[in-house]
This record gives structure tokens, C-alpha cells and sequence, in this order.
């Protein structure tokens, strides 16, 4: 994997009790709207704000919102979104995009000096992208997918009304179409992870703490908490001011707040790892780390490759374990924890339960759909093939530019103590890696696919950027 934060545990000699405790490192944000750089993408909704329960100070560190700045945030959304037009007051099963027109209404807008409208930043509602189809008598590129009309979400998501899960947005995929190179040589990764100073640090504190029998592990909280130090925060492959960054940040530290514990499960037959690991002896110096990664069907194309499918969940759950050694260093690839396992396998099964309990996991789907188009695109020439000009998405002139959020660089240590049956267990674990080349190779030919190309054509009849089929 491209990235994954360590995570390590040893064993306190202790005489007669053994106590657990964990800690998790993270942020938990869903989805942020930053100061706008460039008034096309930006609509006038920006500044810090304070969503998904955390604000960013000047110098990147994030901290908890207090509720008068989450209840702000949200009203101001909801102001400032509004409310679908037309066609769009009703969901659709297939709703298609020219990415030709759209480039095209954008250029309008920046010509004017005027902003985006909604219809344009949240890509008309649509919520998955299922086929891209290729068409070079139109010069065109069509993507097409279920849609619905949006509405703000509790946690300040721009979602669907009908299913509360979040629609794509205009600027992800940006960055997705303009990170395809980026992400060839980097990948596209995030992770949150402790210095190993800090590591070090925490392990000898916690060799000299002995607890006496029925004493509470969290007297010690604020001494660990101060020896593990902040984290940081890393990211490769797309810019760190972009919500698609955000977005993967958000989703490694909801990932393990479930599974620390610190978070109770919003869906049934999801429990912690620690309710799963509860009792459990673990292996002294190690422990298990989780990672979001790609899961897709194989894509299918017809034989002359204008139609394809992208088909999948989307998100899977992966782990491994590290072995941390005694100058702080993580060392992976060790025998895999079979109760990380299981946690991990469990999530990947109620991930799309997930998804609409949670935003922010479905704000990751929409982020990997997007990239795996992307790079669809421009493994396949898509572009070429069709004579479909995206030189403004793709980056290559400066009239249409991005929202730039504060940069995310580091978050101070959270803690959490659990008993267990041996040992100390610290983790700071996790990560995103979006491997989306790894995608695209897989393919078949599927020549049902070529119908529901025909059908989408057939069904443009009033010129928009956006149709339904």
C-alpha cells in the first residue's frame, strides 16, 4: 500500500492486571468548503468553517469545533444552496453529463465573470458514475449514472433527498481528471501518522507505569497524550488544499474512530474492533493497521471500446500488521491479526450501509468513481478517440481554477483506554490509497453495453450540458 499510518502495542510488565488502552489519531471532517480562489468554483460560499466537527487554525493544526461554529456552518449552507430547478426535482435512474457542454457552460460563466451554479458544482446530482461512453461524431465524452435532487445534510454534505447520500462535486473532478500524471509516479494517498520521536516517547512512559489493581488507565491520558505529540498528516498524488483531499483525511479518521471505539457504529452487525478483540491476548510489539482501497468489477467495454461499464461497491477495507521496533520505526508486513480481519472484512461488507449513514465514506466512493473515470480517460485516449477538447478541466489553460481549502498538516493525539487481555495496545492506524491505474487494467468485453450507449444519445433532445436517459 502507497500509505498507512503505523500503528504498534507492547506489553507493560504488570503482576497480576493486564489493562488495554487505545489510542486513535485522526480528524473528523466530512466535507469542508474553503475560501474560494477563483469566484467560478467557489459560488461565494467559502472562508474556514467549521464542519464535521473540527476547524483548522492558521498554522494547519485541527482542533475541535465548538457547537455555535457547527450550527453556523451548517446554516450557512443551507442558505447558500439552492434549491434544484426543473428536471432536477426528480430523481433519475440514469442521468447523463457532456463533459463537452459542461466545459463549455463553464467557459461561459468565466467569459461573464459569473459564478457556478449549483446545477454545475454538484454535477447535477448525480451519486455514482456507472458507464462512460465515447462519442467522436459528437466530440464527446458522456458520463452517466443514478442522480437526485440535493439538499444540505446534517453534517453540512450536500446530499440526495431521498437517500441522504452525498452527490459528486464539480471540483473532485478536477482534481481527479488533473492528478492522473501526479498519481502515476506518487499514487493518490493519505495518512495520518506519529512521528517516531513520539513513538519512542510513549513506549518509554509506558514502561514505567504500573497500575495497581482496579486503578482507571485514563489517570494516565493526558501524560500519553502529551508523549505521543502531534501527528501528522500526509498526502500524495492530489493537491492538499483540495476537498478531494479533504475528503480522504476525513474518511481515514472516521475509519478509526469505529474501529477505536471512540464512535458507536450507526449500522447494525458493525461492532468496534475492540468489542471483536475484547479478551483477546495480542502479539507484544505489534498490532493491526486498516486502509480504504479500491474495490471495482472488472470494467466492460464493447469491442470498438465507446462503452464501458464501471461496476463494484467501490471501497473496501484492508489491514496488515506492523511490528515496531525500539528506535520507533514501523515495520509492515507481519502476520496479519485475524480479529483486524474480521473488523476489516465486516466494514467492507456494511460499507454501503455505511455510505448513507455516514457521508463521509460516500463522499470517498464519489472521490474513486471520479478518479477511476479519470483515469479511464487518459489510459484509453478517450479524448483523442473522440476529439472531445478538456484542456480547461484537465488544467491546461487558467480560466477555470479551484477552491482552496487550509492545508491539514498535523492533529493532536485523542485517547481512548479499553481493557483488554494483555498488554498496552496504542494505534494511531489507517489510511487511503487509491489505486485506480490498477482499475483500469482489468477489463472484459461486454457487448450489452453498446445499447445503453445508443440509448443515452437517443435521449438528448433539449442540448443541455445534463440530460436523463
Amino acid at each position: 500500500m502507497g500509505s498507512s499510518a503505523a500503528i504498534f502495542s507492547f506489553n507493560a510488565r504488570m503482576s497480576s492486571l493486564f489493562t488495554a488502552l487505545a489510542t486513535v489519531v485522526a480528524i473528523f471532517v466530512t466535507t469542508l468548503i474553503g475560501t474560494s480562489a477563483h469566484a467560478q468554483i467557489g459560488g461565494g460560499f467559502g472562508g474556514q468553517r467549521a464542519v464535521g466537527g473540527v476547524v483548522i487554525d492558521a498554522s494547519g493544526v485541527l482542533r475541535s469545533a465548538t457547537l455555535d461554529q457547527r450550527q453556523n456552518t451548517l446554516k450557512e449552507l443551507r442558505q447558500a444552496i439552492a434549491q434544484p430547478q426543473g428536471d432536477l426535482v426528480q430523481p433519475a435512474e440514469m442521468r447523463m453529463i457532456s463533459l463537452a457542454k459542461l466545459q463549455q457552460a463553464m467557459e461561459e460563466c468565466a467569459a461573464n465573470g459569473k459564478p457556478l451554479n449549483d446545477e454545475m458544482r454538484y454535477l447535477a446530482g448525480i451519486q455514482r458514475i456507472q458507464f462512460v461512453f465515447v462519442y467522436p461524431d459528437r466530440n464527446d465524452i458522456v458520463l452517466a449514472g443514478p442522480a437526485e435532487p440535493w439538499t444540505a445534510g446534517g453534517d453540512a454534505s450536500v446530499v440526495g433527498v431521498n437517500s441522504g447520500r452525498p452527490v459528486m462535486k464539480l471540483d473532485d473532478l478536477i482534481v481527479a481528471l488533473r492528478s492522473v500524471e501526479p498519481a502515476r509516479t506518487q499514487g493518490i494517498t493519505c495518512s495520518i501518522e506519529p512521528t517516531e520521536e513520539g513513538r519512542m516517547r510513549l513506549q518509554t512512559l509506558l514502561k514505567r507505569i504500573s497500575l495497581r489493581p482496579g486503578q482507571n488507565p485514563t489517570t494516565f491520558e493526558p501524560a500519553m497524550r502529551e508523549a505521543f505529540g502531534p501527528q501528522m498528516i500526509k498526502l500524495t498524488g492530489v493537491p492538499g488544499t483540495s476537498h478531494y483531499a479533504r475528503t480522504l483525511v476525513a474518511a481515514d479518521y472516521q475509519m478509526k474512530r469505529l474501529a477505536m471505539a471512540l464512535e458507536d457504529s450507526p449500522v447494525a452487525g458493525l461492532p468496534s474492533y475492540l468489542a471483536i478483540s475484547r479478551n483477546q491476548r495480542h502479539s507484544s510489539q505489534s498490532n493491526p493497521r486498516w486502509w480504504m482501497a479500491c474495490n471495482y468489477d472488472a470494467l466492460s467495454h464493447t469491442e470498438d471500446k465507446l462503452a464501458w461499464r464501471i461496476s463494484g461497491q467501490g471501497v473496501k477495507t484492508l489491514t496488515e500488521t506492523d511490528l515496531i521496533t525500539a528506535d520507533g520505526k514501523a515495520q509492515g508486513g507481519q502476520k496479519a491479526d485475524k480479529f483486524a480481519t474480521l473488523w476489516a472484512d465486516t466494514m467492507t461488507q456494511k460499507f454501503d450501509d455505511l455510505s448513507q449513514a455516514q457521508s463521509i465514506f460516500g463522499e470517498l466512493r464519489n472521490c474513486f468513481d471520479l478518479s477511476v473515470v479519470a483515469t479511464l480517460i487518459v489510459q484509453e485516449q478517450l479524448a483523442q478517440r473522440s476529439g472531445c477538447d478538456l484542456s480547461h478541466l484537465m488544467g491546461n489553460s487558467g480560466e477555470i481554477e479551484l477552491d482552496q481549502l487550509s492545508l491539514p498538516k498535523s492533529v493532536e493525539p485523542q485517547c481512548s483506554f479499553v481493557r483488554g487481555a494483555s498488554g498496552w495496545v496504542v494505534t494511531a492506524s489507517g489510511g487511503v490509497d487509491v489505486n485506480a491505474f490498477e482499475v483500469v487494467q482489468s477489463q472484459q468485453v461486454d457487448p450489452a453495453v453498446a445499447g445503453v450507449r445508443t440509448r443515452a444519445v437517443e435521449s438528448d433532445e433539449n442540448q443541455s450540458w445534463w440530460w436523463n436517459g
